[in-house]
């Protein structure tokens, strides 16, 4: 079935809900699963008609994901996929590294009982996904565990640069995620931040939240030049 009717139908059986919180939420899968490719233009007037719905419910759902980071609005051309240059998305993990590893630390120093089981329940999950090669859990679980680590480190200026910059680099890091191999990576990487949290060991947290941020650039990095050879 073509995602987008697929996507009408799932909208007509939610309408008691929120119709603009659906529709988001609709658009946003089209846009992660890669239907909707970065730099596609968003036909307002075709998504309404697909989704059965009306032109402002498109309109105010596209607003809320400008907001997430996955639109990007132009004047006098219309509403577009987020597409990432290839140098916006270094010097973005450059600085997120450094964020990275200064929220990692501090989470390090903060975590109690509580914390710590929590991060050791969210590696788990994260590792049974990459597991079953589930690249979409993952995208998601590890959003949610990047999260969990900004709201351990209770370190507000930095927490709200760190969600800017995953804000700007969403759609890149989402098809980075993609393989058992870089899954596996990805864990590793993630179980040695949880190791050094636990240990409340905030120097090798630093180091640890620096070395996946900075490997996960190089592995984007090799897939963009192996894409285009």
């Amino acid at each position: 079935m073509d995602p987008v009717l697929e996507s009408a139908n799932i909208i007509t059986e939610r309408k008691a809900s929120s119709l603009t919180t659906i529709v988001a939420e609709e658009l946003e899968k089209l846009i992660l699963s890669g239907y909707l490719k970065p730099g596609e233009r968003l036909n307002e007037m075709r998504l309404a008609e697909k989704f059965n719905v009306s032109r402002g419910i498109v309109r105010e759902a596209r607003r809320g994901l400008e907001r997430a980071g996955l639109v990007n609005s132009l004047p006098n051309r219309g509403v577009f996929v987020k597409k990432v240059t290839r140098e916006e998305y270094v010097e973005n993990s450059e600085v997120r590294a450094l964020i990275t590893a200064f929220l990692c630390g501090k989470a390090a120093e903060k975590a109690g009982n509580k914390e710590k089981g929590e991060l050791k329940k969210k590696l788990t999950e994260m590792g049974e996904a990459a597991a079953r090669d589930d690249a979409d859990a993952y995208f998601h679980l590890n959003l949610a565990f990047h999260e969990f680590i900004l709201e351990t480190a209770n370190h507000q200026r930095a927490s709200a640069i760190y969600r800017d910059l995953v804000k700007d680099s969403l759609l890149a890091r989402k098809y980075l995620l993609q393989g058992a191999v870089v899954m596996s990576e990805s864990h590793k990487e993630h179980t040695e931040i949880v190791a050094a949290i636990v240990a409340n060991d905030k120097a090798r947290a630093y180091q640890a939240g620096l070395e996946h941020t900075s490997k996960g650039l190089a592995r984007w990095l090799e897939r963009q030049d192996s894409a285009q050879q």
